[in-house]
């Protein structure tokens, strides 16, 4: 599993932000935890595509110390549509309960 931050280009007020994410919200939130950022600022669907943080360039280096990976825009996009097609839930990379599949195919039908 690992962690992953693009390079910061996101302006908030005066600061310069960048996404943090991760291959499960578990460790996701353990980083977030380790680099001191608030749970309030975690962000996930559907409010947001993908399951994230935005963190400042301080927490980014922080992250970076502790083992994040840094990965340019297009590896970021890269990786959330390889989730997809993996059919796993964004961010997580936990596979989609059988019910929940069963019952997108009895939509379909229908």
């Amino acid at each position: 599993m690992t962690v992953y931050v693009d390079a910061p280009s996101h302006p908030f007020g005066r600061m310069i932000m960048c996404h943090m994410l991760a291959d499960s919200l578990v460790e996701l939130h353990q980083m977030a935890d380790r680099i001191g950022v608030d749970r309030r600022h975690f962000q996930s669907p559907p409010k947001a595509s993908t399951p994230h943080y935005d963190i400042c360039k301080t927490k980014r280096a922080l992250a970076l110390q502790y083992g994040a990976r840094e990965i340019d825009r297009h590896a970021l996009v890269a990786l959330v549509r390889r989730w997809r097609v993996a059919g796993v839930h964004p961010g997580s990379l936990a596979p989609e309960r059988e019910s929940d599949n069963r019952r997108r195919g009895e939509e379909r039908a229908s």
